[in-house]
């Protein structure tokens, strides 16, 4: 994947919580002169760069940066913490920086910091952002392991991965001794990794008191992860706009027709901002993309450029982040419009989205045990999938969500949350994994919803 020129969230002077093993000079007088002059970068010895400073403001307008403090105050007296945050607050980018330094701190005594993302397209972008944000080299001091892809090194301080990658890694060595702060993330898509890390890690918790657990969550999880971990310290973030939910309760029926509709009503405003369209499956996104193309063809050019962007969650496909240049560059509007289904929730990094079109359904593999294979359920999505979906917006201005059902099927036909992974899927893979680190048996990993009826013949967890 080619690298980007990267723009990430705000700020000038970061306040480092550890000044006495920060301190980088030698102590000869040279030496207090020369960082007087120029800031040292702690992680490689260098003067920072003028870019260092531009996107330390813009960290610092991140809804996360204000809980900077309580969160190393946690992360020093406490081996669990929980971050609550919405999407976009910042918490995929800024808490691994914080552990990092926290590490930097203890002189790496434990180990370095693993930051865990559930797709792979976030891995990479992730690692890409934070090296120059740090203002270190990526594949060095931040890196990240991707299936058939490993940009670390020896001396990487902290490294992005798949959450099967680090399950992965855990055949090798089951207690993670090269870590001294593990970070999970995209806790609120269920995967089965996430699900099976969360339940393995209580136990080397047990076994590696001095090792610190991080998990950041979306709020609908955080009653749940408190009954899971017990009474752990959590730190909530809260995104800083309002946003405007339109419910459309007849256009369920012809949802398709409605999408078509709304997105070519919106353009006719000439209210500006880009536009993100959740639909049922891959299937939908096809369609749609060459309905609009087509339709997008006889408008009027007065109004702008209408750029369809179509987003599939399973492939390898790049994240929405428009590249700020090129639109300056650009003589016409150009209004996107991303088309995505379940799961693209976490592609989506923009913040010129203005309005968010939900249809409330999603189609999904579910495994049948009886007959040993998977089929295709179109069913509603969960509220916490809508939730997230919402959330996309108000992070950086006020937005406006249409939801293309009723608030009655909302309440009455959606899920309070996202069903596991665990509870649907084939587990063969899971339950050669767990035998292979010599757990025995299902019943003995405490997992947050247990597999039940799902796993396979002849691999029954103990009741």
């Amino acid at each position: 994947m080619e690298e980007e020129e990267l723009e990430c969230p705000n700020s000038s002077s970061e306040k480092r919580y550890f000044p006495e093993s920060l301190d980088s000079s030698e102590g000869n007088e040279e030496g207090i002169l020369a960082c007087e002059d120029l800031e040292l970068n702690p992680f490689d010895g260098l003067p920072y760069s003028s870019r260092y400073y531009k996107l330390l403001k813009e960290r610092e307008d991140l809804p996360i940066w204000k809980e900077k403090y309580s969160f190393m105050e946690n992360l020093l007296q406490s081996q669990i913490v929980i971050v609550s945050g919405d999407t976009k607050c910042g918490k995929s980018s800024q808490v691994p920086q914080w552990c990092a330094e926290y590490c930097l701190s203890i002189h790496y005594q434990h180990g370095g910091v693993v930051c865990t993302q559930v797709h792979k397209q976030t891995v990479v972008q992730l690692a890409l952002r934070v090296a120059d944000e740090m203002d270190v080299n990526i594949g060095h001091e931040v890196g990240y392991m991707i299936p058939f892809e490993n940009c670390c090194t020896s001396e990487t301080i902290l490294r992005y991965c798949t959450d099967d990658m680090l399950q992965r890694e855990m055949m090798s060595s089951p207690f993670l001794g090269s870590y001294g702060v593990i970070i999970l993330d995209d806790i609120h898509e269920r995967s089965i990794a996430t699900d099976v890390l969360l339940g393995l890690l209580k136990d080397v918790l047990l076994a590696r008191p001095e090792l610190k657990l991080i998990i950041n969550s979306s709020p609908h999880l955080i009653s749940k992860l408190s009954s899971y971990y017990g009474n752990v310290p959590l730190i909530e973030v809260k995104n800083k706009y309002p946003v405007e939910v339109v419910y459309l309760s007849g256009a369920q029926k012809e949802s398709f027709e409605s999408i078509l509709r709304l997105i070519f009503e919106i353009h006719h405003s000439g209210e500006k901002g880009d536009i993100v369209v959740f639909l049922a499956c891959e299937q939908d996104i096809e369609k749609a993309y060459e309905i609009i193309c087509q339709e997008g063809s006889n408008l009027n050019p007065d109004l702008g450029e209408l750029v369809v962007v179509p987003l599939y969650p399973k492939e390898k496909c790049a994240l929405f982040k428009p590249n700020d240049e090129t639109e300056k560059r650009c003589q016409v509007y150009q209004r996107r419009v991303v088309l995505t289904a379940s799961s693209g929730e976490s592609l989506i990094w923009s913040n010129t989205v203005k309005f968010v079109i939900d249809v409330g359904v999603e189609r999904r593999k579910v495994y049948n045990p009886r007959i040993r294979a998977n089929s295709l359920v179109m069913q509603p999505i969960s509220r916490s999938q809508a939730e997230i979906r919402k959330q996309i917006l108000g992070s950086s201005s006020p937005g406006k969500l249409f939801c293309l059902y009723s608030e009655e099927f909302a309440s009455e036909d959606m899920r309070p949350l996202k069903p596991a992974e665990m509870q649907e899927a084939n587990l063969t893979s899971m339950v050669l994994f767990m035998k292979r680190i010599d757990i025995a048996g299902l019943g003995h990993c405490d997992f947050m919803n247990r597999p039940g009826s799902r796993v396979p013949a002849g691999q029954q967890a103990p009741g």
